[in-house]
C-alpha cells in the first residue's frame, strides 16, 4: 500500500500519537485476536487490517522506528520517501520475536505462533458414556429389583482387536508426520515467521496408515454392538436418580478405558401411594358412623394389609402413622413410615327412609357434640 493511502498507525491501533510501549501492545493484542485469518476464514477485509496491525506494530513497538516515525512520519521508516528505513515495514529477513504472543495466539489457534502441541492421536482415548432410561413400578423402586437393558454400544472389532488391519498386517507410521497427525508449516507475515498446525494430508490426523483395513470393520477397528445387559436396581431409588455402570459405554480407543452407562430411574405413579422421600402418603375414605364411633380399618400398605383402629369421633383430614410401612432407605439407613389420611364420604342417593332416619338422627344431635362449627359460627356473628 502506497504511504500516501495508509492510515496513521497510531489511529490503526486506535491509540493517542506518543503512546507508551504497554499501551501499544497492549492494543495489538485485542485487535490481532479480533482480526486473525484464522478467526475470520475468507474474510478479505479481515485479512487486510490483520496485516495493517501488523505493519503498525512492527514499527510503533521497536524503540527506533516509533522515534523516526514520530519525527518524520512514514518517510522515517518506508523506504520509498528515501528515509534509512533499512527493509521497511515489509523488509526481507526479518525474523520478529513474538514474545508472550506466543502464548496468546497459541491458545486460540492450537500453537499456530508457538509451535504449539496438539493430542497425540494414538494415545490412549476413553469411550463415550451411554445413556438410557429404566421404568419401574412403584413396587420395584420401593424394593429393588433385576432388569434388563437393551443398549447398542461401539466396542473393538473381533476379528482385528481394534487395530483396523487385516489379519497378519500391522499399520505403518504415517512417514509425512512421523505419528504426530499433525504437520506445521511456517509462513512469511509482516511479523515475522509464523508456523501453523494441521492434520496431516496423508494419514488425515490419524499418525498411521492402514495399507489393509480390516474387512468387518473396514479398518475403522471398532464395530456397533446391540447388548443386553442385567442391572441390579437398589432399593429405595427414586424417580429420576441415576445408576451408573462403570466401563458398559463405548469402548476406548487405542488402548483407552470404555466409557460408562448411565440409567436413569423412571417410576411409574401408584394408584394408591405417593412418596415424599421415604415416606409413602395415601387416603382412606371412611364412613359418617366409623369416625363417629370408630372403627378398625383394614389399610394398604407396600407389605399388604394392615389393621389399624381409629379412635371415635376422628375427623375427616385426620393423618395416622403406620410406623416402618414406608420405602426402604438407600446404603443402610432405615425404612420409611406410611402417613394415611382419612376422610369422610358423604353417603349419596338416599331413599326416603334414609332421609328421613338421618333428619331424626339430627335433631337428636345438640351444639356439644359439633364444637367446631360452633366455634366458626359463633366467631362470624361476633
Amino acid at each position: 500500500m502506497a504511504a500516501e493511502n495508509k492510515r496513521d498507525y497510531y489511529e490503526v491501533l486506535g491509540l493517542q500519537k506518543g503512546a507508551a510501549e504497554e499501551e501499544i501492545k497492549k492494543a495489538y493484542k485485542k485487535l490481532a485476536r479480533k482480526y486473525h485469518p484464522d478467526l475470520n476464514p475468507g474474510d478479505k477485509t479481515a485479512e487486510e487490517k490483520f496485516k495493517e496491525l501488523g505493519e503498525a506494530y512492527e514499527v510503533l513497538s521497536d524503540p527506533e522506528k516509533k522515534a523516526r516515525y514520530d519525527q518524520f512520519g512514514f518517510a522515517g521508516v518506508d523506504p520509498s520517501y528515501g528515509a534509512g528505513a533499512g527493509g521497511g515495514a515489509y523488509g526481507g529477513g526479518m525474523d520478529f520475536d513474538f514474545g508472550d504472543l506466543g502464548d496468546i495466539f497459541g491458545s486460540f489457534f492450537g500453537g499456530g505462533f508457538g509451535g504449539g502441541s496438539r493430542a497425540n492421536p494414538n494415545a490412549p482415548t476413553r469411550g463415550e458414556s451411554l445413556r438410557t432410561s429404566v421404568s419401574l413400578t412403584f413396587e420395584e423402586a420401593a424394593f429393588g429389583c433385576e432388569k434388563e437393558v437393551i443398549i447398542e454400544r461401539v466396542e473393538p472389532c473381533d476379528d482385528c482387536h481394534g487395530s483396523g488391519c487385516e489379519k497378519g498386517t500391522t499399520a505403518e507410521v504415517c512417514p509425512e508426520c512421523g505419528g504426530r497427525g499433525v504437520v506445521q508449516q511456517r509462513h512469511q507475515t509482516p511479523l515475522g515467521f509464523m508456523s501453523t498446525s494441521s492434520p496431516c494430508p496423508r494419514c488425515g490426523g490419524k499418525g498411521k496408515i492402514i495399507h489393509k483395513p480390516c474387512k468387518a470393520c473396514s479398518g475403522r477397528g471398532m464395530v456397533r454392538k446391540r447388548k443386553t445387559l442385567k442391572v441390579t436396581i437398589p432399593a429405595g431409588i427414586d424417580n429420576g436418580q441415576t445408576i451408573s455402570l462403570r466401563g458398559q459405554g463405548n469402548a476406548g480407543k487405542n488402548g483407552g478405558p470404555a466409557g460408562d452407562l448411565l440409567i436413569v430411574i423412571a417410576v411409574r405413579p401408584h394408584d394408591l401411594f405417593r412418596r415424599e422421600g421415604t415416606s409413602v402418603l395415601c387416603e382412606a375414605p371412611i364412613t359418617f358412623t366409623q369416625a363417629a364411633l370408630g372403627a378398625e380399618l383394614e389399610i394398604p400398605t407396600l407389605d399388604g394389609k394392615v389393621k389399624y383402629t381409629i379412635p371415635e369421633g376422628t375427623q375427616s383430614g385426620t393423618t395416622f402413622r403406620l410406623k416402618g410401612k414406608g420405602i426402604p432407605g438407600m446404603g443402610g439407613r432405615p425404612r420409611g413410615d406410611q402417613y394415611v389420611t382419612v376422610y369422610i364420604e358423604t353417603p349419596r342417593n338416599l331413599t326416603k327412609e334414609q332421609k328421613a332416619a338421618l333428619k331424626k338422627f339430627s335433631e337428636l344431635l345438640g351444639e356439644k357434640n359439633y364444637e367446631e362449627s360452633k366455634g366458626f359460627f359463633g366467631k362470624f356473628k361476633k
